[in-house]
């Protein structure tokens, strides 16, 4: 695979409904998006945009949850199998709360027939990436664990099955602000940590925050609504192994007062064309 090749590619993709008598009702219209692989580091992908313009549905078409009504989805250059599985982390926690973790974790690998020995070889891994390892024994359920360490379970559990990609709709959506903050250094932390076990793993983040979006993203998407597309790609030029640190720097906040002006332009018009 090469840097230029998609590891994600969506193509004229088209969304619409038919109501009982028979009108049509267009959600997401001319959406493409092309997300390339970058070997040994991988990509972080945001996507910003109001409720309703159909950022979480995005991610259920690469998740193979939803097919659009016409366009396709490509997964490494080749269209989009049933049997192509991609992890995805909820904002609602998913875990099997009656499994320890260590067990949460290596389920997808025991339905694919992965000898016992392997399987756990292969989730220790990724519980070490997510800083679970003390906690691999303890049932993955609220409050021997909290609502960050589950969370973190859903994201080691998802890494086990596909490492290359993992898709995350608004995952910190329901954690108070201060776990929240930590969660966006923690998965700095877990991103990095993946490089050193030779994993480029890129990510796509659904998020309704704009600072969360630039501390975490290599290039964030915006998208407008009714119908849905993409209108703006902005590269965020900003240390790739980013601290808390890096929220002071000058860059930083005009990244984020930009994309809010863009924002707000957008809840004014329509129509408006992909800039960078």
């Amino acid at each position: 695979m090469t840097a230029t090749q998609g590891i994600i590619e969506l193509k004229d993709i088209g969304q619409w409904y038919v109501d009982e008598k028979g009108q049509k009702t267009v959600v997401i219209e001319d959406f493409n998006l092309m997300v390339e692989n970058v070997p040994k580091r991988g990509q972080f992908i945001c996507l910003l945009g109001p409720s309703g313009c159909g950022k979480s549905t995005v991610l259920r078409y690469i998740a193979g949850l939803q097919k659009p009504s016409e366009g396709q989805v490509l997964l490494y250059g080749k269209p989009r199998k049933e049997e192509d599985h991609v992890g995805m982390v909820f904002q609602q926690y998913s875990s099997f709360p009656w499994l320890t973790v260590l067990d949460n974790v290596t389920l997808a690998l025991e339905i694919k027939g992965v000898p016992r020995k392997q399987r756990r070889e292969q989730a220790m891994a990724y519980i070490q990436a997510c800083d679970l390892e003390k906690h691999a024994e303890k049932y993955a359920q609220y409050p021997i664990l909290s609502g960050g360490q589950l969370q973190r379970v859903a994201i080691a559990r998802s890494l086990v099955s596909n490492p290359n990609l993992l898709l995350m709709d608004e995952p910190f959506g329901a954690l108070d602000v201060n776990t929240r903050l930590r969660m966006q250094e923690m998965l700095m932390t877990i991103w990095e940590r993946l490089w050193h076990i030779n994993t480029a793993t890129t990510i796509v983040f659904v998020t309704h925050d704009i600072p969360e979006a630039v501390y975490l993203g290599t290039d964030i998407y915006i998208m407008q609504a009714n119908p849905g597309k993409i209108v703006h790609h902005i590269a965020i030029d900003l240390p790739f192994d980013k601290t808390r640190q890096v929220k002071r720097d000058p860059r930083f906040v005009q990244y984020v007062y930009g994309i809010e002006d863009k924002m707000m332009a957008l809840s004014q018009q329509k129509g408006v064309a992909v800039s960078g």
